[in-house]
C-alpha cells in the first residue's frame, strides 16, 4: 500500500493539498460536536423532559468555564506557529510547554470557582421558569446542580483537550487530533449507553468527564515522550509577556465562547417567556444540530490558521494570498452545501431529540429552518476572527468575534421577539450573522494592504 505524503507547513497548498490537511480538524471538530450532544440524545429519550432542560440551562456556564482553553490554545498557536516558520524550533516548543502547564493550572482554578458559583448561577437560571411548581422548579435546579458538578470536577482535563485541538494541527499531526477526538468520543457514547439507563443524568455527566479526561491525557502523554512531530513538552519558564500575547490573540476564541454561552442564557429567557422549558428544550436541539454543521467552519478555521500563522512568519506572501483566496472559495461552497442540507433534513434532524413529543418537534424544525440561514454567511465571519488570530492581530480578531457573538445577537434578540414572537428569536440568528457578515468584509478589505493577503 502506498504511504500517505505527509503534508507540511511549509508546503505550497493546493485546493486539494489544502482540503486533505485540513481534513481531519474538521472531522475532529465534527466528532466533537457530535459526542457533546450524546449526552442530550441519551437524557432526552431516556431520562426526561425536565432533566434534559436542566442539561441545556447549565451548559452555556460549563462552556464559560471550558472557554480558557480554546484562548491559551488558539492565541498559542499562531504564535507558535509563527515561531517555526521563522525557524525558532527550541523557543516554540518552550511556548507550547508553558502553555499546556499554564491551562492545566488554571483550569484547576476556575473548576474551584465554578464549583462554588455553580448553586447561585442555577437557582438565577431556573427563576425564569413560571409554568412549574415551586416543586418543579427546584427539582430544575438540583438537576442542574447534579450534572454541572460532575462536569466542572474534569475541567482541567476539559480545557487541555480544548487546547490540543489547535497544537495537534501546529505540530503537523492533524489526524492524531482527530484519532484522539474519535476515541474520547466513541468512549463517551459507550459509557452513555452503559449508564444513563443506570444513572440517569448523573451517569450522562460521567460519561462525559470521563471523556474529557481521555481527551486532556492521551495529548500530554504523547507530546511529553520524544515523537514525530514539531512539538514536545519540556522544561521552560513563565514569560508572561509571551502569555500576555497569547491571551490577546486568543482573546477573540475566549470572546465567541464566552459571548455564545452568555447569549444562549439570554435565548433561553426569552423562550422561557414565550413558551417555557419546552422553548429551551427547542433551542437545545437547534444547537445541537447547528453545532454540527458550524463544526465544519470552525475546523477548516483551526486548520489552516497554521498554515496562515507559518507564512506570516515565513513572510511567504504569496502563499498567503493563495491560501486567503482558496478558503474564500472553499467556505463558499460548504455554506450553500450546508444550508441547503439543514433546511432540508430539518424535521428528521430534530425528531432524533423531540422524543415523540409533537409539539416540542414542531416548535424545534420551523426554529431550524428559519436558524439555517445564516450558514450561508456564519462561515466567513468564523474564518476572519480565525485569519487574523492567525496574522497575530489579537485586536481585530476580538471586535470581529465581540460584534458577532455577543453585541449583534444581543440586539438582534433583544428586538425581534418583540415583533415577531418566538420566530423572531430564531430570526434572531440570522440578522446577527449577516451584520458580523458585513463587519469581517470590511476589516478584511481594509487590512488587505498591511498583510498583502489580496
Amino acid at each position: 500500500m502506498k504511504k500517505t505524503e505527509r503534508i507540511q507547513l511549509s508546503d505550497h497548498f493546493t485546493c486539494g493539498r489544502l482540503l486533505r490537511f485540513v481534513a481531519p480538524p474538521i472531522m475532529m471538530m465534527i466528532f466533537t460536536s457530535i459526542y457533546s450532544i450524546v449526552d442530550g440524545f441519551f437524557v432526552s429519550n431516556f431520562v426526561g423532559g425536565l432533566p434534559f432542560a436542566a442539561l441545556n440551562l447549565i451548559f452555556p456556564f460549563i462552556m464559560i468555564l471550558g472557554a480558557f482553553g480554546f484562548m491559551l490554545g488558539t492565541g498559542g498557536t499562531a504564535i507558535v506557529a509563527k515561531e517555526l516558520g521563522a525557524g525558532n524550533r527550541e523557543r516554540a516548543n518552550r511556548i507550547f510547554s508553558m502553555l499546556v502547564y499554564t491551562t492545566a493550572v488554571l483550569g484547576v482554578l476556575l473548576a474551584v470557582l465554578g464549583l462554588a458559583l455553580l448553586r447561585p448561577i442555577s437557582v438565577w437560571l431556573c427563576a425564569g421558569e413560571k409554568d412549574l411548581s415551586g416543586a418543579e422548579r427546584e427539582k430544575l435546579v438540583e438537576y442542574c446542580v447534579l450534572y454541572g458538578s460532575i462536569i466542572i470536577a474534569a475541567l482541567p482535563a476539559f480545557m487541555l483537550q480544548n487546547a490540543f485541538q489547535s497544537f495537534f494541527v501546529t505540530a503537523e499531526k492533524p489526524r492524531l487530533g482527530l484519532l484522539v477526538t474519535v476515541i474520547a468520543g466513541c468512549g463517551n457514547i459507550l459509557f452513555d449507553a452503559i449508564l444513563v439507563p443506570q444513572f440517569g443524568l448523573a451517569g450522562a455527566a460521567i460519561a462525559t468527564a470521563l471523556n474529557q479526561l481521555v481527551g486532556g491525557a492521551i495529548p500530554i502523554l504523547y507530546f511529553s515522550r520524544k515523537n514525530a512531530s514539531l512539538l514536545r513538552l519540556g522544561k521552560t519558564k513563565m514569560e508572561w509577556g509571551t502569555l500576555g500575547k497569547v491571551c490577546i490573540n486568543g482573546s477573540s476564541e475566549l470572546m465567541t465562547n464566552i459571548s455564545l454561552s452568555v447569549v444562549s442564557i439570554l435565548f433561553n429567557a426569552q423562550l422561557m417567556k414565550f413558551v417555557g422549558y419546552t422553548g429551551v428544550s427547542a433551542y437545545g436541539i437547534i444547537n445541537y444540530i447547528a453545532f454540527i454543521f458550524i463544526a465544519i467552519f470552525l475546523g477548516y478555521s483551526i486548520g489552516s490558521s497554521p498554515i496562515v500563522g507559518y507564512n506570516y512568519g515565513a513572510e511567504n506572501r504569496k502563499e498567503l494570498k493563495s491560501v486567503f483566496k482558496k478558503s474564500l472559495t472553499i467556505l463558499a461552497a460548504f455554506a450553500a452545501v450546508m444550508t441547503t442540507v439543514s433546511v432540508a433534513f430539518a424535521s428528521p434532524l430534530c425528531a432524533i431529540f423531540s422524543s415523540g413529543d409533537e409539539v416540542l418537534h414542531a416548535l424545534a424544525t420551523k426554529g431550524m429552518r428559519i436558524y439555517s440561514v445564516s450558514f450561508l454567511v456564519c462561515g466567513f465571519s468564523i474564518f476572519a476572527s480565525s485569519f487574523f488570530t492567525a496574522l497575530s492581530n489579537g485586536v481585530v480578531s476580538a471586535v470581529i468575534s465581540f460584534l458577532r457573538t455577543l453585541v449583534f445577537q444581543i440586539l438582534a434578540v433583544s428586538i425581534l421577539p418583540v415583533f415577531f414572537g418566538v420566530d423572531g428569536v430564531w430570526a434572531s440568528v440570522v440578522v446577527a450573522e449577516g451584520l458580523a457578515f458585513i463587519v469581517s468584509a470590511v476589516f478584511l478589505l481594509a487590512n488587505a494592504k498591511r498583510y498583502r493577503y489580496l
